[in-house]
């Protein structure tokens, strides 16, 4: 487990983007796990800037997104979907056929979890995951359980994940209260992960999470036990734990 202190949020989303951009460089067809939220906004940015000066090329990169709420359409501006077209798909020349997402409006979940695990299985080993972390210490939308969630599975949204992304709808009856989310195991065995965490509201997450024991209380604790994971927090989220 690499830990790389960061000053900003600006200077984590660019050496987040930087991780990023040398997987496709290197390996032009990589297959890369991606996020949503706040948080991974800016090295979208930076990976967009990057490529409109011609430094990086999609074209031949396939995605495998993380999540997605249950009972949002595609064009709901808060579903996942329209959040990675609207701050990344849309802005490179990644093809379509190469972009995978849970649909939130499958009529049976067992049935879409299913689905959604037979496109992990058919695309391959993950190169790289983007992860983020919820306040709880969540990854993607495995909420604290008495175990670690094998593959793709509906998730009942926890109080403090419902409180935490309330901001981004009208009322916080507007947050769904369920969603699908790539299991533990999946993640786990990605080739290389790479966690951005920013912010001091994110301080106790990351203690738990990394300097604290392996539980499925705290989900990304598992990730201490990976062969090649890189957190990049900014000092703020870092100022619980001793440098």
């Amino acid at each position: 487990m690499k830990i790389i202190r960061v000053k900003n949020y600006k200077e984590l989303s660019r050496k987040a983007a930087n991780i990023i951009s040398a997987q496709v460089i290197l390996k032009p067809d990589s297959v890369l796990g991606l996020a949503t939220g706040s948080t991974p906004e800016g090295t979208y940015a930076q990976l967009i800037e990057w490529y409109k000066k011609g430094d990086i090329d999609f074209s031949q990169v396939k995605t495998v997104n993380l999540d997605e709420y249950r009972g949002l359409t595609k064009d709901n501006p808060q579903s996942y979907n329209y959040f990675m077209r609207k701050h990344f798909f849309d802005h490179v020349n990644i093809k379509q056929e190469n972009i995978n997402l849970p649909d939130g409006m499958a009529i049976d979940p067992d049935v879409e979890c299913f689905r959604y695990d037979n496109v992990i299985k058919e695309i391959g080993e993950f190169d790289l995951q983007l992860l983020g972390c919820g306040h709880n210490g969540h990854i993607g939308f495995n909420e604290p359980s008495n175990f670690f969630a094998k593959g793709t599975h509906l998730v009942d949204l926890s109080d403090s994940t419902i409180q935490a992304n309330k901001r981004f709808f009208k009322t916080i009856d507007d947050v769904p209260r369920q969603a699908y989310s790539i299991g533990i195991q999946t993640i786990m065995l990605a080739r290389r992960i790479l966690i951005i965490i920013s912010g001091k509201d994110k301080a106790q997450a990351v203690k738990n999470s990394f300097f604290g024991p392996v539980t499925p209380k705290v989900p990304a604790s598992i990730l201490q036990l990976h062969r090649d994971v890189v957190i990049i927090a900014d000092e703020d989220a870092l100022s619980l734990c001793k440098k």
